[in-house]
């Protein structure tokens, strides 16, 4: 199952970005238009520029030229707190997850961009602050059902397997309510088993929620599996870009792979 949106209905622009880090210039030139409903795959061997791509996009290192844009207002100088708020949430390539605590209470950390505290809440919690707080609760409660969580949500997030804290990662992220999802390597580590339920998990997720969908994935088999259509980057510099089929297979691309660099990315 892919999605074959294309960028008429563009949702995420990228127009001529590049960065550098010091001497180093870690993009050059990268456009890119992600369509309404699509799912998107961002791929290129180790060190190819796909981390700082999506850390531009979220706020983290804003481009230094070109432009971002999502869903027509700018994100070039907009903070990483405010790009959450504007709908755009990201999970990360290493489990991020805040050991101690439930897989509840991490879900429902992805619920602090809605959250307001004063004074006067706190002065009138059962009044006010209890019934925001019993919303958000809700809203966790079906992420955790749409993600079939619910035999764990009350385990510490550091005693359940790895597969089942990429789902956590993934619940909190939606707990977000983003229109655009940012997914760096969510397979990673994973056996084929563990693969699997996460791709339907995706699928699921995108599907009840109306999500747009960015998917930066080095097992190709995944993304030949459900992106319509994908950008390859290699050091920092796009090599093609279209049906997810033609990318993967351009000669450049199997270059890239064989030859690529080898430090992380």
């Amino acid at each position: 199952m892919s999605s074959t949106a294309g960028p008429s209905e563009g949702v995420l622009s990228l127009k001529h970005v590049s960065r550098w880090f010091g001497g180093v210039q870690a993009l050059a030139d990268v456009s890119m238009d992600v369509g309404q409903g699509e799912i998107y795959g961002l791929i290129g061997p180790n060190g190819a520029g796909k981390t700082t791509l999506i850390n531009a996009i979220t706020g983290f290192y804003p481009p230094q030229e070109g432009t971002i844009s999502f869903e027509g207002r700018s994100l070039n100088k907009v903070q990483p707190h405010r790009v959450a708020r504007d709908g755009i949430a990201r999970t990360f390539q290493n489990v991020a997850l805040f050991k101690g605590m439930s897989v509840l209470d991490n879900i429902l950390l992805g619920r602090h961009i809605f959250m307001r505290p004063s004074a006067l809440a706190s002065l009138f919690y059962w009044w006010w602050a209890q019934k925001e707080e019993i919303a958000h609760r809700r809203k966790v409660e079906e992420i955790i059902d749409l993600l079939q969580l619910e035999s764990v949500r009350d385990e510490p997030v550091e005693v359940i397997p790895l597969g089942m804290q990429k789902r956590v990662e993934l619940a909190r992220a939606l707990a977000a309510e983003p229109r655009l999802l940012v997914l760096d390597e969510p397979m990673a580590g994973m056996n084929q088993e563990e693969k699997e339920y996460i791709v339907r998990f995706i699928l699921d997720a995108q599907e009840a929620l109306n999500l747009t969908i960015l998917l930066i994935e080095h097992h190709m088999d995944v993304v030949t599996a459900i992106c319509g259509r994908a950008l390859v980057l290699n050091n920092g510099r796009v090599v093609t870009e279209g049906p997810v089929v033609e990318a993967v297979n351009h000669p450049d691309v199997i270059s890239a792979y064989i030859g690529g660099v080898s430090s992380d990315d």
